[in-house]
């Protein structure tokens, strides 16, 4: 009964947790900055709604914060981002002369795009970026940094962290650095990615449904070869298929609004949970973990398509985006399927009462996902 009592309460948690964490379903809060260390140019966008955080921008509080509300409120726009950025060389920090500000639309909607020039002692180019805008709000919120010196240029990436980015061609010059960086970021956008991981568990739900009757075995936990062999064609269609599309929309190949890509995102999740129980594409699950992995990596290019695409290492950034996103996975999958197999090898009440209960709960809010994304078609 205990067992039962949990399993009903569970699409009400699901829905609870997409309540409270609006922003996981969503593209992640990530500001952009341009440095041209030699010109001392330096331009930053940051999303108009991370800004209504700091600045009350939503003066008819109608939950869209326009152009004009941010024009109505300029100077307190300006004052907190140039609270959260600071330039320096040496020990003496440089001084931020406005020239430019203005709206600038990004994948996912409008940013306040403001340009100054970086005035340091004795004329010399910046050295060190210090940022913390938006960490006490946000913390899943990134500066993502693309830094020119000459006919180079490179990615970094700011976090509650990494606050300080070192702007020195000596303290950026390894690719490792930046393999690494992008790799931690992929992680991160995989694990906060709500939606991401509702559509792995409905794949990989099929796969852990078992045949036998419950057993006492001490390899209870352990999945079958045919479970195992199922899985790993899920997880490997769905990888190539994301990366495929990741790359295309990152090297801006292919470019799709971001608002058709997440409304998308979120119906793949409602028909993948449907087909579970009512087959009409097919009992075989690879295919449709390929088929929806393609939009699911324009979903993860959001967070690199941003940046421009004549950056040095952006492969290498890409590289390691894909490398995190997939580690992350594979995290997920190495906790979750084992304790999804040992509870359809010892109760029958798994494949009866719980796979139903988890469909439900994840139709429902992926559906509250649908509606909530389509008036921003």
């Amino acid at each position: 009964m205990l067992l039962r009592a949990h399993i009903l309460r569970l699409p009400m948690f699901l829905w609870l947790l997409a309540l409270a964490n609006p922003v996981l379903a969503h593209k992640a809060s990530d500001s952009f900055m341009y440095l041209d260390t030699d010109s001392g140019q330096f331009r930053i966008d940051v999303a108009l709604r991370d800004l209504a955080l700091l600045v009350p921008l939503d003066t008819n509080r109608d939950g869209e914060v326009t152009g004009g509300e941010f024009r109505q409120h300029r100077g307190a726009v300006l004052n907190a981002i140039e609270a959260g950025i600071t330039l320096s060389t040496g020990n003496s920090a440089c001084e931020l002369q406005g020239e430019q500000w203005g709206i600038s639309q990004h994948s996912d909607g409008a940013y306040a795009a403001t340009r100054y020039q970086a005035l340091c002692d004795g004329g010399q180019a910046p050295d060190r970026l210090e940022y913390h805008l938006l960490f006490e709000h946000d913390s899943l919120h990134r500066g993502l940094i693309q830094i020119s010196t000459g006919e180079t240029s490179s990615l970094a990436v700011a976090g509650p962290d990494s606050r300080t980015v070192d702007l020195r061609p000596s303290g950026r010059s390894g690719l490792w650095l930046s393999f690494t960086t992008f790799l931690q970021e992929g992680v991160v956008h995989l694990l906060i990615g709500l939606d991401h991981i509702l559509f792995l568990l409905v794949l990989v739900l099929p796969a852990s449904l078992t045949r036998n009757q419950p057993t006492t075995s001490p390899r209870l936990w352990l999945p079958s070869r045919a479970q195992v062999i199922e899985l790993s064609a899920v997880v490997t269609a769905f990888t190539v298929a994301h990366s495929i599309t990741l790359a295309l929309a990152a090297l801006k190949i292919v470019s799709l609004p971001i608002a058709w890509v997440e409304t998308v995102i979120a119906a793949s999740i409602v028909v993948a949970a449907v087909n579970v129980v009512w087959p009409v594409l097919g009992r075989r699950t690879w295919p449709l973990a390929f088929g929806f992995g393609l939009i699911h990596g324009f979903g993860f290019a959001s967070v690199l398509s941003d940046l421009t695409s004549g950056t040095a290492n952006l492969a290498v950034a890409l590289a390691g985006f894909n490398v995190g996103v997939e580690l992350g996975q594979l995290a997920l999958l190495a906790i979750c399927f084992p304790l999804l197999t040992l509870l359809a090898q010892a109760t029958p009440l798994y494949q009866r009462a719980l796979v139903p209960v988890i469909l439900l709960g994840v139709v429902g809010v992926s559906l509250m996902w649908v509606w909530e994304r389509i008036p921003a078609v």
